[in-house]
């Protein structure tokens, strides 16, 4: 099987990935999902090692599923909070990731409701010189690189099972809707979506989609295959696969929304509207759902819709597969 190098070091946005990579992801993903279907779920690939998840937000979903999917390699794992750390006190970000380092952590998985903070502590520990790897698990409006892999890999999974790879999605139509300004998964999904050569399709209301988001983002070269929409309905027409986003109520700082219930009347997803979609149309969601606004919640508990409980089980394969990357020190992967 043909073999490429994987060289990096963090993994902090989905903006310069490869074809190559994201191939390597998730194929890699898929063994590790075949690992976790047996009896002994634990491999010993990570033995060892130390991952610490620096979460200085809340998160239920991410942390928690680096925090298995660390243990299922067979890591240690430390767990932070702000809220019981010295951070209280006044120590800085910077101080306390090494402080982690110098209780011997080799990986970080860090989350911060402020962009670049990430990249901060990565670009710290490449100037200290040690070998500690940095992986962005969501900051602040920038990017949620490990969700938009499993979002990837939930959809190329469903597809084809045994060889998930980006290709299955050339020319799907795919839908993405909601708060799209606030939403760092949307601009890691837009980058792997857009690299697959799927058409993506963005719809919100003007104040949560700006005109000239495809600019802002750097899209501009690939703006034969990203669209936006003011309107629900065109983003929905024969789309193959919808993405539903949360309405970020914390990141806002003006009244963006007339109400929820108008937002859920125009932008909400529900039988009705899939009607629009191809017959075989499925519904994902990164969580937490606000259940009857962006989507109906008969909808969100239907299987022959929703991907959104497969999307939790996708997040553990995936994220073991990026430790795996990060933390194995093996330098060849499979394309």
């Amino acid at each position: 099987m043909p073999t490429t190098t994987w060289n990096r070091h963090h993994i902090l946005t989905l903006a310069d990935f490869t074809t190559a990579e994201y191939n390597a992801v998730l194929q890699t993903a898929a063994s590790f999902q075949e690992v976790l279907s047996r009896r002994t779920k634990k491999v010993p690939t990570l033995q060892g090692q130390v991952v610490a998840n620096l979460f200085f937000e809340p998160s239920t979903r991410t942390r928690s599923s680096f925090e298995i999917a660390a243990k299922r390699l067979s890591a240690d794992t430390l767990n932070f909070a702000a809220a019981t750390s010295s951070m209280t006190k006044g120590e800085t970000i910077l101080d306390t990731a090494k402080t982690y380092l110098a209780m011997g952590t080799d990986i970080m998985v860090v989350r911060h409701k402020d962009a670049g903070v990430p990249q901060a502590i990565a670009q710290e520990m490449d100037r200290l010189g040690v070998k500690v790897s940095v992986l962005n698990a969501g900051d602040g409006q920038h990017e949620h690189p490990s969700q938009g892999l499993l979002d990837l890999f939930t959809i190329c999974s469903l597809i084809d099972p045994a060889q998930p790879k980006i290709e299955l999605l050339q020319g799907k139509k795919i839908a993405i809707v909601g708060d799209i300004l606030h939403s760092r998964v949307a601009r890691s999904n837009i980058w792997s979506l857009i690299a697959s050569g799927a058409e993506v399709h963005l719809a919100a209301p003007p104040t949560l989609l700006p005109k000239f988001f495809a600019e802002y983002l750097g899209c501009t070269e690939n703006s034969s295959r990203l669209f936006t929409h003011w309107q629900l309905e065109p983003a929905l027409e024969n789309a193959d696969f919808v993405m539903t986003l949360r309405l970020q109520k914390e990141r806002m700082t003006a009244h963006l929304l007339p109400s929820l219930r108008e937002y859920h009347q125009l932008f909400g997803i529900t039988r009705t509207k899939l009607k629009l979609c191809q017959p075989n149309v499925k519904v994902l969601h990164p969580g937490p759902v606000n259940r009857g606004v962006e989507i109906s919640s008969d909808l969100m508990d239907d299987p022959e819709f929703s991907l959104i409980q497969s999307q939790v089980t996708s997040g553990v394969a995936v994220r073991m597969a990026l430790l795996y990357f990060i933390g194995s020190g093996s330098s060849r992967v499979n394309q």
